[in-house]
């Protein structure tokens, strides 16, 4: 398995980088047109869109309330922990990409400062599902970043080599993460551009994760099972913080990770121990 991502990471060119980034121009683009560089007109524009999809999404606000927790990096991550002992190549892509993400994220959060949905929003006029966010850093979503900085490392990670099951595949994955970052605005975090931009910045980070990983081999340390003993450690503590949050937020997501976690420490001491006998 892990040869075969590698092989899909090298063939990997600057091509799929140039959808998102015309898209990104798109939108800047059609936010000049509205005048809507202002953090007032930004909201009002998409006002009623927010709404309307808000209204319609949170008719499921368990199913919303599960699927957004896919934008936690935490609980994602938690779930792909397999991967250091079969795939350990797709780990070192998502340490890249996740570090060139938060550096986005951190940087545009702060730059734009746009106030969250319930800070300017009658809250009577929405559905808000979970916690209240009120924060002003809505633009762009982080959750809509990280959902779709892992899914991009998973997309050209299983690339198949026929034209016809690329297609499939690229398609399904898209229309997984639209699904998942959507669910921002259903629990009434964020506007649709919010989710929109972060999504587009989200792909671009898993892409450059992945050439800067192929280019530097900054995290080749992941495949050593030497330091399997951090990870056992690590993923020990990580079973502790999701039963916790389990304790406090019985949501039917948690337990996926939370039974990988497991899953994965006792390959991991089993590995282990075998290496050192």
């Amino acid at each position: 398995m892990n040869k075969s991502i590698m092989e899909n990471y090298t063939k990997l060119s600057l091509v799929p980088i140039l959808p998102p980034l015309f898209l990104l121009l798109s939108i800047v683009v059609y936010l000049y047109t509205k005048d809507a560089f202002s953090i007032e007109n930004y909201i009002e524009i998409q006002r009623e869109l927010f709404l309307f999809l808000n209204s319609k999404l949170s008719q499921f606000p368990m199913i919303q309330h599960n699927l957004t927790q896919f934008g936690d990096a935490f609980v994602f991550l938690s779930l792909l922990t397999i991967f250091i002992i079969y795939a350990p190549k797709i780990w070192e892509a998502l340490v890249c990409a996740s570090l060139v993400s938060v550096v986005f994220c951190s940087i545009s959060k702060k730059i734009f400062s746009v106030p969250r949905p319930a800070v300017i929003l009658d809250h009577n006029s929405f559905v808000i599902v979970g916690n209240t966010l009120s924060g002003h850093n809505s633009l762009p979503s982080g959750h809509s970043m990280t959902v779709f900085t892992i899914l991009t490392i998973l997309l050209f990670a299983f690339m198949p080599p026929k034209k016809y099951e690329k297609i499939i595949w690229t398609i399904s994955v898209l229309m997984i993460g639209l699904v998942l970052v959507f669910t921002r605005v259903g629990v009434g975090a964020h506007y649709p551009l919010d989710v929109m931009m972060g999504s587009i910045i989200g792909y671009i980070s898993g892409l450059l994760g992945i050439f800067i990983c192929r280019k530097y081999s900054l995290c080749k340390w992941i495949g050593n099972k030497k330091i399997y003993p951090f990870f056992i450690l690590l993923f020990t503590v990580s079973i502790v913080l999701l039963i916790n949050k389990i304790l406090k937020e019985n949501l039917v997501i948690y337990y996926f990770p939370l039974g990988i976690l497991f899953v994965t420490v006792y390959l991991m001491i089993r590995v282990y121990v075998r290496k050192r006998v």
